[in-house]
């Protein structure tokens, strides 16, 4: 599969519409509705040149109503940015009334939705499920606006190409992300533990999750997500650094992968952290949002996801960006790439809306980007957010170009505020970004995560053995049934 060396100013970009993505949130995720797991959102001129980012020039007096992805109401500074935009874009569409709608993409809601007819205008989704979205024609080939949008060369295209299929488009990235390791390093400073260098190993890995775990006391040396599908996400990190691959395309069939020498070793790995370092949780069964609790809550000395979800959490929770680190995920030997998943977050067009809703939806979707509203909009929530002792945390990578005129705005405000987190070039630049399978990607991620589970509950388990069995049942539940063209 395709490996992806992503620039530092690539992975230190700001999103503009978003305080907190995520896998998810975050984090997209594999399944991390996530990050954020899991989530994402926002730029040309002045502020008067949101118009000049329109889709088109279409001017169309047609009445109608489009119900837009909205925040969930526990973000209230992703509803009060939204909310700016909202009443920017009627008044220069009038004719257009947008109603919020909170529903957060989840892969086993979305056909209920599609088939009663009460799925948003457009809405969120990760880059997983892009064959899955078009397959199942639930999401609308949106190649014609995408083609009269003047900024649609400046868009990433690292991030843009997962959801454009057989030269056509049918999805508008928001943001993305590579999965790291976010450190607390008070809790590793107050054991006496000391920090690696950014080039680091498992074997590091390994040693500090040891020493900082404390059983007795609940703390973890590290929270692997080993529930639902974000079990499986977390783990392909480790897969991807042990040099494997989780399917393999040839000759119009798809075939697993994962089970290969370096599945073993990479499943091995987790089983030496649960039974030799006794360094993950005692509850270990935790989804996106009960591992970054954790480590949110001092219970982890380490996480692994998009970084910004986690750095928000924690900050949230009273930690100071100087208690925290980011790393890249550790190499699996010295040498070695510090590859991790590659995700992102999505914007798709309902194919059941009509042809002038589907215009005001893609209208919306891309009215702040290259926008100097947005700027405004995310300099005034910064400092919103200092005047309550809080921090803005940007992803690591946004929709933008990341060489471009309009990245090096967002960095230049950025640099103004003490509580706008900053990445570390230097971590960044160690980066390697993987993407996600493009097959039943979700179905084999909650399979391997039912393997972790009987890592973590059975000491004499046997890596081989449980691989071979996901394999076989992905191949005849999944990849049997596919041809390639």
């Amino acid at each position: 599969m395709q490996r992806i060396k992503l620039p530092a100013l690539l992975l230190s970009a700001a999103m503009l519409g978003a305080l907190v993505t995520a896998c998810s949130n975050n984090n997209d995720g594999g399944g991390a509705s996530s990050s954020s797991s899991p989530s994402g959102q926002s730029d040309s001129s002045a502020p008067s040149s949101s118009a000049s980012a329109s889709a088109s020039a279409d001017t169309s007096d047609e009445k109608v109503t489009i119900k837009i992805y909205y925040p969930t109401a526990d973000k209230p500074e992703l509803r009060a940015i939204e909310d700016a935009k909202i009443a920017r874009f009627e008044a220069k569409y009038p004719n257009v009334t947008v109603v919020p709608d909170d529903w957060q993409y989840n892969v086993n809601e979305i056909g209920p939705k599609m088939a009663a007819n009460e799925a948003p205008t457009f809405f969120n989704t990760f880059a997983t499920e892009a064959k899955m979205l078009v397959e199942k024609g639930w999401a609308a080939d949106i190649t014609d606006l995408w083609n009269n949008y003047e900024h649609k060369d400046d868009i990433n295209p690292v991030l843009q190409n997962q959801f454009n299929l057989d030269g056509k488009v049918y999805g508008v990235t928001q943001n993305g992300y590579v999965s790291e390791v976010v450190i607390n390093k008070k809790m590793l400073a107050d054991k006496g533990i000391a920090l690696p260098s950014y080039d680091w190993t498992w074997d590091d890995f390994y040693n500090i999750a040891q020493q900082a775990a404390d059983p007795k006391k609940g703390i973890a040396g590290v929270a692997p997500m080993a529930k639902g599908n974000d079990g499986g996400w977390n783990w392909t990190n480790f897969l991807f650094e042990a040099g494997g691959e989780i399917q393999t395309v040839a000759d119009g069939k798809v075939t697993a992968a994962f089970n290969s020498d370096a599945g073993v070793k990479a499943l091995d790995f987790y089983k030496k952290l649960r039974w030799e370092a006794n360094a993950v949780p005692q509850d270990w069964a935790l989804d996106w949002g009960g591992a970054t609790g954790a480590f949110a809550q001092g219970r982890a000395a380490m996480v692994i996801a998009g970084a910004d979800g986690p750095l928000q959490q924690a900050l949230q929770a009273g930690l100071k960006p100087e208690d925290l680190a980011v790393y890249p995920m550790p190499a699996a030997q010295a040498g070695g790439k510090h590859t991790g998943v590659l995700g992102g977050n999505y914007l798709v067009v309902n194919p059941n809306a009509s042809p002038a809703e589907q215009q005001a939806a893609f209208n919306y979707i891309v009215f702040d980007y290259y926008s100097d509203d947005a700027l405004v909009s995310l300099e005034q929530s910064i400092k919103d957010l200092q005047a309550k002792g809080q921090y803005y945390v940007p992803p690591h990578m946004d929709y933008y170009k990341p060489d471009s005129e309009y990245g090096k705005k967002v960095q230049d405000l950025l640099a103004k505020y003490d509580n706008a987190y900053k990445y570390d070039p230097a971590e960044a630049a160690l980066l390697d970004g993987k993407p996600e399978a493009q097959y039943n990607t979700q179905e084999y991620y909650g399979i391997i995560t039912n393997a972790i589970q009987e890592v973590f509950t059975k000491k004499d388990a046997d890596a081989k053995t449980l691989l071979d069995n996901a394999a076989q049942e992905m191949q005849s539940k999944y990849y049997d049934a596919i041809t390639v063209q």
